[in-house]
């Protein structure tokens, strides 16, 4: 069952709502003083929402499937935490939260007990809480149901851009950014800095660890992987992961088979991406131990390739892998032995190839600055706008549906189904 986006967005509020009482709740009885336990000022945990949003989305299809419903629950809902953490981390180099005197705890940040809590949550709430949310909501009349999410979500924008500008001090960057208007600058420092000035405050009695010195914060700055550094990993990576690929279906399948992501060049998204998130993520622990990177990457991989099948199937009616026919596989999109390969591939990226890879960005960059990269830019961003494009034409042309708008009948001319069939081999429409 399809959720529209205006069901996604009372769900995603629910859940912060609920998600930021039972926090709030928990913190303050601990300490007998009001914590407002939220990213945001407001009463909302928006991890609470995505996490909620996103079983909603990605878990549908095992609704019925009582414990590989509450296994996959527990597994996206570990993940996200793992994730938010991190980011969180990269933000201010500190912990928000820490798991460190929990049994069997992994980097801080995760542990059993809050997975198993996790996978509950989030079977009660694919299983009976959406259906309860949403049943209350489409009793109102459409302009009231449509009203309310969209004032949500305005409040949710601007608390959120509130507590980032804490987060990265923008305040101090207005007299630079305004200076055209020497008066309008200085109230709207004097605003920011206000601002700013109660968050900081929120935020330092609700996760005190966050509070480091401003020098602090610039010496950790140095470490931090630029845009451009982020994006030539996600090409680096998707050209290997295809090329990659590409030669695994060779050896076991002995065929040659487009493993392309996209309609011009051999780049795999999914690899890319992956390169570039495990990077982000893990490149501040390349010195930690082989197992410790493996996990993690076996962990992450799975739940990665698991939102990656059920996303292209949503949004272009297709699936582009199908694990079905091998052992242990939850639904046909991961399978235990390809989760062991992302855990393999982690700890070979972090600790042999991405030492060297960094050196050939920096060796890119110096000889050609923005040149090179800006070209890349344009074309990689063309190339997966027109990509989409051609899949979604490739969808709608299965269904019988003749070409109406200029850009399908551009499609149809450039981009046959003799031509996709070739690029995309294993896609399956569903």
């Amino acid at each position: 069952m399809s959720h529209t986006f205006y069901e996604l967005g009372i769900l995603f509020f629910t859940y912060s709502f609920l998600g930021w009482l039972t926090e709030t709740a928990v913190a303050t009885i601990k300490v007998k003083d009001f914590r407002n336990r939220g990213f945001a000022s407001g009463p909302f945990c928006f991890v609470y929402g995505f996490t909620g949003a996103l079983l909603t989305v990605f878990l549908q299809d095992l609704r019925k499937d009582a414990l590989f419903l509450f296994l996959g629950s527990m597994a996206v809902a570990t993940a996200v935490e793992w994730f938010t953490g991190k980011m969180l981390e990269r933000m201010k180099w500190k912990k928000w939260w820490d798991y460190s005197d929990k049994k069997w705890n992994y980097d801080g940040y995760i542990c059993p007990q809050y997975s198993l809590l996790w996978g509950a949550l989030g079977f009660l709430a694919v299983r009976y809480g959406n259906g309860i949310i949403l049943g209350v909501y489409r009793s109102l009349p459409e302009i009231l149901r449509k009203g309310a999410v969209l004032g949500l979500a305005a409040v949710g924008v601007v608390d959120f851009l509130g507590s980032f500008m804490w987060i990265y001090h923008i305040e101090e960057k207005i007299p630079r950014i305004l200076g055209w208007n020497h008066r309008l600058q200085r109230w709207t420092f004097y605003l920011a800095s206000k601002v700013s000035g109660r968050i900081e405050k929120r935020m330092g009695r609700s996760y005190p660890a966050i509070l480091p010195g401003r020098e602090e914060e610039k010496e950790k700055a140095g470490e931090k992987c630029s845009f451009v550094q982020v994006f030539w990993l996600f090409v680096i990576g998707a050209f290997a992961g295809d090329i990659v690929e590409t030669i695994f279906c060779r050896i076991t399948a002995g065929v040659w088979m487009s493993r392309s992501s996209l309609v011009w060049g051999p780049f795999s998204v999914v690899w890319g991406l992956a390169i570039a998130l495990v990077t982000v993520l893990l490149y501040k622990d390349r010195d930690k131990q082989e197992h410790h990177i493996f996990w993690v990457g076996l962990f992450l991989g799975g739940a990665y390739e698991y939102i990656c099948s059920v996303f292209t199937e949503i949004v272009f009616g297709k699936v582009f892998w199908d694990y079905s026919a091998m052992s242990f596989n939850l639904g046909g999109r991961i399978n235990l032995l390809y989760c062991f390969f992302w855990g393999i591939a982690a700890v070979v990226w972090i600790k042999g190839l991405y030492p060297k890879v960094a050196r050939l960005i920096d060796a890119i960059l110096r000889k050609t600055g923005w040149i090179l990269t800006s070209f890349t830019i344009i074309f990689m961003v063309f190339n997966i706008w027109v990509s989409m494009l051609a899949l979604v034409r490739y969808d709608t042309r299965a269904e019988g549906k003749t070409a109406v708008h200029g850009w399908e009948q551009i499609m149809d001319e450039h981009f046959d189904d003799g031509r996709m069939e070739r690029i995309y081999p294993n896609a399956i429409r569903q």
